[in-house]
């Protein structure tokens, strides 16, 4: 559905219709007025705060770059809900003193980059500005992240990663360079891809243990994440694409839908990596054959 999916389109394909009736009997105008009304009753502050609210701006992005008269339908339709969840943002972000550094939902990194990709691309630069801001403040000193820590059992998300791929998105593309030399400085010290192997879920039946599947899927979009912002020539480049093939590999591998534990996200997290969704469209001149399309 997005505006510029990454390899081949998909317009045709026997899923499309029951797609799109799905989400046209979910993004109607009656149903979010009333997902609207529930996120703003007291007492809900946190409510699926940031990671569901991040994505929530997401589909708005999404729907807002898709060229069709139903998606421009519902992304009317989802306006209450958007502005529910702006006015939460807003209201919460300017007082979040300190970073969640997890690699589960509440990761305060993976959501910052979200709501960024949202705000430039919707022209809110209030918005923008505050994630930026917010940014720089928890981040921008940080050096040597204890990549060795990772993961933790239950994680979908690095937190090493994620805090990389949200800095590119914030400083200039030599600046970024310079943090991430002092922010990972394992990925200059090696000399193969030891540093960061993907992961095995020891149950994808499990509702947490699952998790890992999707670590896999997330690390190899983080790490596109983190080689766009990085200077064409930078030699570290050919490491961080090579890790990420293997990641993607892995995590697609894992993609199919057995139990519903993994099934009912794990799609979701394929989508997001595959389309390139977040990644500059240069990233194929920074990144040359070694980035596959699917």
């Amino acid at each position: 559905m997005a505006a510029r999916p990454a390899g081949q389109d998909v317009s045709g394909a026997p899923f499309v219709p029951s797609a799109r009736e799905a989400l046209l009997q979910s993004l109607t105008a009656e149903n979010i007025a009333q997902e609207a009304a529930y996120l703003r009753v007291r007492g809900r502050a946190s409510f699926e705060r940031p990671y569901g609210l991040a994505w929530l701006l997401q589909l708005v992005s999404e729907l807002r770059e898709w060229d069709d008269p139903q998606a421009r339908e519902m992304a009317v339709n989802l306006r209450p809900l958007e502005q529910a969840t702006l006015e939460r943002l807003n209201d919460w972000l300017p007082k979040l003193s300190h970073p969640v550094r997890i690699g589960e939902h509440d990761q305060t990194a993976f959501a910052l980059g979200l709501m960024g990709d949202y705000a430039r691309g919707t022209g809110d630069g209030n918005l923008a500005d505050l994630v930026e801001s917010k940014a720089r403040q928890f981040y921008l000193s940080d050096k040597n992240c204890p990549l060795a820590y990772e993961p933790s059992g239950e994680d979908f998300l690095s937190p090493c990663l994620g805090e990389a791929d949200l800095m590119r998105r914030v400083l200039p593309s030599p600046e970024f360079a310079r943090w991430l030399r002092a922010f990972l400085p394992q990925i200059s010290s090696s000399k193969s891809g030891s540093w960061l192997q993907p992961v095995v879920s020891p149950d994808p039946s499990d509702p947490k243990l699952a998790h890992l599947d999707g670590l896999n899927l997330s690390r190899a979009w983080m790490l596109e994440g983190i080689a766009a912002g990085l200077p064409k020539g930078d030699k570290r480049l050919p490491l961080i694409l090579s890790v990420t093939e293997e990641h993607k590999r892995a995590g697609l591998a894992a993609v199919t839908g057995k139990h519903y534990e993994g099934g009912h996200w794990l799609g979701s997290f394929a989508v997001y990596l595959v389309t390139g969704r977040g990644i500059p469209q240069n990233l194929s001149q920074i990144s040359g054959p070694n980035r596959s399309s699917p």
